[in-house]
């Protein structure tokens, strides 16, 4: 057994692939915030192959803002911040990398200047995000910048130095300015629509509040592009290190597990400069759109539609409900009925294969990525990938039967129990808000305007969603969705 550093990475060639490119001359040129398992499984791993095909000027400094992310600091610095990516095949077949893309780590409580003055460093060209649905503080429903997170409220009020992201964005760029350096490019690589458009809303709008001069010269010098990004990440569990060690012989504080289906499609919209990103199979088009509408309309949404209903039935796993034909078929019913009506053609792409391709990516058990993990912030997904689908399918006079189904779903998740006893694995920024209103009124939840907006008052929304959880106060999870599949 080998601890994973640099000084180790002769000895591990032998099982797995390690990085060949000097380490000590690559340039963190991209700032990272959020460096989570999806970043490393995904923009890390495709820039560790940028690396490694020669391109050293193109390294990542990661950054960690909350105060949890001190365990990925510790972890990364005991390893020279090198960490293992085990992918896995839908034939339960895998495969390890060591990537050794990120070069540098800073966590903002340690050092909240250093982080800014990397961000003003003329040789930072492009800053990645990855800080959730949720990260951004746009409002759903209004699309207008109302953030509710402390550290994002304290900067607005004035906190020297800055401590969030948006923060610390906006005084990197307020020095570039001054200094006469030109702007990043800011990177979202998160799964919401539009998430460049989402990343302008938000930097704009704390810019504006804190110096609208400032706002106005990001408006004019930052870009934004939009991105779709793809690959199944479970959450690192001891279950997953225990694994790295027994097969490939490699102790990693924190190791990586993700399918190994990978997909990248950016706007090509780089003013200061950008990776040959289509060199390693990202796709660089001029419109991101029909892409990620497919995706979140057919595998995020389908991973809200199996999750909240699975969870009720007593299922803990992705592959036990995509696995069971029950389930398998409203997924189908959800995709060809209602998400692909909404969808534009996407060039390349044959949306009945991708369908099929989806439901066996989902089916994987050796991936062993659980329900729980789907439905993290349900408040904040759902707007962004299931609703849009109620509101054009009701525009058209589409079905919106599996949708309802959903909806109801989550209610009756909300209040906290399992069809056999178990407490629901209910994590939301507004739980408490939403479990009131639930257990007072579960009608009222199509009321709840920071989710549904407008949207909650259309008729036959209402009838449906209210039809949708009769059936399953009557029947539970499997009988309504068996009832409605029939």
């Amino acid at each position: 057994m080998t601890d994973l550093t640099a000084a180790a990475l002769p000895s591990l060639a032998a099982n797995v692939s390690v990085p060949t490119y000097d380490r000590s001359a690559v340039r963190s040129r991209i700032v990272h915030f959020g460096v989570g398992g999806f970043h490393r499984a995904h923009e890390a791993m495709y820039l560790d192959r940028l690396l490694e095909a020669g391109h050293t000027e193109w390294g990542l400094c990661g950054v960690g803002v909350l105060s949890v992310d001190a365990a990925m600091r510790d972890a990364l610095a005991a390893q020279d911040d090198l960490y293992t990516l085990v992918t896995t095949a839908p034939d339960s077949t895998s495969a390890a990398r060591v990537v050794g893309s990120i070069v540098e780590y800073l966590f903002v409580p340690d050092d909240p200047e250093a982080v800014a003055a990397k961000l003003a460093d003329p040789d930072t060209a492009i800053v990645s995000l990855t800080i959730t649905e949720g990260g951004y503080g746009v409002d759903d429903a209004t699309g207008e910048y109302a953030p509710r997170d402390k550290a994002t409220l304290a900067d607005l009020d004035g906190a020297v130095p800055p401590r969030s992201v948006m923060g610390l964005l906006t005084e990197g760029l307020r020095r570039r300015r001054d200094a006469g350096i030109p702007a990043f490019t800011v990177m979202s690589c998160d799964n919401i629509q539009g998430n460049g458009r989402v990343a302008r809303a938000a930097l704009r709008g704390f810019a504006e509040r804190l110096d609208p001069e400032l706002g106005r010269w990001i408006s004019k010098n930052v870009s934004f592009p939009n991105s779709m990004v793809d690959r199944i990440t479970p959450v690192t569990t001891d279950e997953t290190r225990a694994a790295v060690a027994e097969e490939f012989g490699i102790r990693d504080r924190w190791p990586v597990r993700s399918e190994s289906f990978e997909q990248w499609v950016l706007e090509d919209a780089f003013p200061a400069g950008r990776p040959p990103f289509d060199e390693v199979g990202v796709q660089l088009v001029d419109d991101v759109e029909p892409y990620e509408l497919m995706k979140l309309r057919l595998l995020n949404a389908s991973h809200q539609a199996m999750s909240y209903l699975g969870i009720l039935s007593g299922a803990h796993y992705v592959h036990e409900v995509c696995t069971d034909p029950l389930f398998v078929d409203f997924l189908r019913g959800y995709m060809h009925e209602e998400a692909i009506p909404t969808l534009r053609p996407v060039p390349g792409i044959d949306l009945d294969a991708y369908c099929d391709q989806l439901l066996a990516r989902f089916g994987s058990e050796a991936i062993r990525d659980t329900l729980a993990r789907q439905v993290v912030d349900g408040s904040d997904r759902l707007p962004k990938f299931l609703l849009p689908v109620v509101r054009e399918q009701l525009a058209s006079g589409g079905s919106i039967d599996h949708c309802a189904l959903v909806l109801a779903g989550w209610s009756v998740f909300l209040e906290g129990r399992t069809e056999t006893g178990e407490e629901t694995p209910a994590v939301d920024s507004r739980l408490d808000e939403l479990r009131a209103i639930v257990t007072d009124d579960p009608a009222a939840l199509l009321d709840y305007a920071p989710v549904f907006g407008d949207l909650g008052r259309d008729a036959r929304l209402r009838e449906a969603y209210l039809s949708a959880r009769a059936s399953l106060a009557e029947r539970g999870a499997r009988g309504a969705i068996a009832a409605l599949t029939a």
